[in-house]
């Protein structure tokens, strides 16, 4: 499966490259858009890219064709972020964990437990005076977040053993994504950190490779997790949003007008994905319980909390820029706290 992956994504990316190439001709073609991601097509963020594709191609159609790449077509998403960066492709969705390689900045959303509650997330998510430093800090890099996406929470999940405490995962080979900050969150809570793509867990946890990984509900269900792994513990140790990245070169071509249609579309691709987000969590539990015999675990989440609060602090210390961004989200905490509380 893996191989062949591969190959449709090489097969892809010569499409790319041959169109780059072959150039605009005449001034009556058409330009192509393209969109990078690494989730299937019945997954919400993909149903929001839809959305975003035929507003852009309603209103710009004359000039523009959005064309929407799924299931890691286009490569990985580390190799996305780097198309993007370069102009091969022109947006992608990246997760929060990826983009902390890529500017320190992004490192804020990645603490664990920096949220007391989903309320609090969405609200520091949609605060632009917040988020917009940090969305724009890649501009050199050639890339800059447009929106973001609901992710959920992310939670471990095993194949042959729960996770009721932090002493549970000693031992254990958990895969996590690609960022220095879940590196350290993992060896805080005792377990082996894994890194590796996210296409390539699924193999990864059949073969035995690793014994569980951290992901949301959909990981479950959309991508098969739930066929190997049967333990869903609701640690909550994160809320990492996805990151839309686009090229700047690209962006900054645009005229006045085509920029206002782009943001509403943004806009459109953002409330689509987040509606359907809801729905979508609620059918994959229940599917994950009634389908695939998965167990929903509820430990007590202060164990894990304490372990990882060393974190805070040496983030905080390392990079001090973070710390009135931090100040303002515990704001947002106390505003709208956990229902437990």
């Amino acid at each position: 499966m893996r191989h062949k992956r591969k190959v449709v994504a090489l097969s892809a990316l010569a499409s790319v490259a041959c169109l780059m190439l072959s150039g605009c001709g005449s001034e009556n073609e058409k330009r192509i858009i393209r969109i990078g991601h690494n989730q299937s097509t019945n997954h919400p963020t993909h149903k929001g890219l839809t959305a975003f594709k035929d507003y852009i191609n309603e209103q710009l159609g004359d000039k523009y064709v959005v064309e929407v790449y799924p299931s890691e077509l286009l490569g990985s998403q580390t190799e996305m972020v780097q198309l993007t960066q370069t102009g091969a492709i022109d947006y992608c969705v990246a997760s929060n964990a990826i983009l902390e390689t890529f500017s320190k900045n992004y490192e804020i959303f990645n603490l664990p437990y920096l949220f007391a509650s989903t309320e609090a997330y969405h609200h520091v998510m949609d605060d632009e005076a917040l988020t917009d430093p940090i969305f724009t800090s890649t501009e050199k890099a050639g890339f800059e977040a447009v929106t973001w996406l609901d992710a959920g929470t992310r939670n471990f999940y095993t194949v042959d053993k729960p996770i009721e405490s932090p002493a549970d995962l000693k031992g254990l080979k958990i895969r996590v994504q690609q960022s220095p900050t879940n590196i350290e969150m993992m060896k805080l809570l005792g377990g082996s950190a894994t890194p590796m793509g996210f296409g390539e867990v699924y193999t990864a946890l059949q073969s035995n490779i690793i014994d569980g990984a951290e992901n949301n509900e959909m990981a479950l269900t959309d991508n098969g997790h739930g066929d190997v792994c049967k333990y869903y513990s609701y640690d909550m140790h994160q809320m990492v949003p996805d990151i839309v990245i686009g090229n700047v070169a690209f962006m900054e071509g645009l005229t006045e007008e085509e920029e206002a249609i782009f943001e509403e579309g943004y806009d459109i691709l953002s409330a689509v994905q987040r509606k359907e987000w809801i729905t979508s969590v609620e059918a994959a539990k229940e599917k994950a319980a009634n389908e695939q015999n998965v167990q929903f675990i509820y430990p007590d989440q202060a164990p894990f909390v304490e372990a990882c609060s060393p974190l805070h602090e040496s983030v905080l210390k390392n990079n001090p820029a973070l710390q009135s961004t931090y100040d303002a989200i515990q704001e947002y905490n106390a505003q709208y706290p956990s229902v437990a509380e």
